[in-house]
């Protein structure tokens, strides 16, 4: 090989090496995960993650992804295994997630509004107008893993003297707040059990018609919602993570979009003691072993 056809050789395996050294690099660049319960349609958990992952992005200094999961129990699964690395959870799959990590679920932050949750119960039947009526009836809850669609309201049925196992004609589960109110307006149950900030969504959104599916009974207000991290993230991410959403605010742009997406006054921080409550309602629930 003469010199020059040496020299091109050279030129050449060296660009061939840089460029697969590039496509290491390019492959093993962090990116940070994270997943949402699925309690409204996929269509309204991705619109809502879109502004969140630009911003994240622009907080963290790495991509972003946002993993959707078909139902609740894949959500704790994701977390547990470290799938994922922040989760949405309700407090009642928080509490499953914690129990199903040894102990290693660490809820960063929940909006202001998640210190004072409430569900509603709706209906279209005009007999309806207490707890006690939905003995004999058809009642439907979000997901059997729902704080707010089914647990909560589950557990303050029970206060009333109402068994939903044996005083209902028939218990059914829709999968989603959203699922539950169009069971409801279709005539397909006679009352429904869902999460008050989506119902008041709907109302807002002009998405249903409260002259003719009303509610008739709001629960009184629990922990619920929150932002959920693994034990083995590092402190300071945890931290970065934890000041990112503590720093929106409804003064900028982005911030105004974000949270209103996720019907948010601001996040405030929070802790796994919040959620003893809903713990000890999955025991006595019977949800939670």
């Amino acid at each position: 090989m003469t010199p020059h056809l040496f020299s091109i050789a050279r030129r050449t395996l060296l660009a061939a090496s840089l460029a697969v050294a590039a496509l290491g690099v390019q492959a093993q660049a962090p990116v940070f995960k994270f997943t949402a319960i699925p309690d409204e349609a996929p269509t309204e958990l991705q619109r809502k993650a879109g502004p969140l992952i630009k911003y994240l992005e622009s907080r963290l200094g790495m991509k972003v992804e946002f993993i959707p999961v078909t139902d609740y129990a894949a959500s704790v699964e994701a977390l547990a295994n470290k799938q994922v690395d922040m989760a949405w959870f309700g407090g009642f799959t928080f509490v499953q997630a914690n129990v199903r990590s040894g102990g290693k679920a660490v809820p960063l932050v929940q909006r202001e509004e998640d210190e004072r949750f409430k569900s509603v119960f709706i209906t279209t039947d005009a007999s309806i107008k207490t707890l006690a009526d939905l003995k004999g009836k058809t009642v439907s809850f979000g997901s059997p893993s729902s704080t707010s669609g089914h647990l909560m309201p589950r557990s303050f049925l029970l206060d009333a003297k109402v068994d939903p196992d044996k005083d209902f004609k028939r218990v059914a589960f829709s999968g989603a707040h959203d699922a539950t109110i169009a069971a409801v307006a279709a005539g397909k149950v006679d009352a429904g059990a869902l999460n008050m900030s989506v119902w008041e969504k709907f109302v807002a959104d002009k998405k249903v018609d409260p002259t003719q599916v009303r509610v008739f009974f709001t629960t009184p207000p629990y922990f619920d919602y929150n932002w959920t991290v693994h034990a083995d993230m590092p402190a300071a991410m945890q931290e970065k993570l934890s000041k990112a959403f503590l720093d929106l605010n409804k003064s900028t742009p982005e911030g105004k979009e974000i949270l209103e997406l996720q019907r948010a006054t601001r996040f405030v921080a929070t802790k796994a003691d919040n959620y003893k409550g809903i713990e000890a309602a999955g025991r006595s629930a019977g949800l939670l072993k």
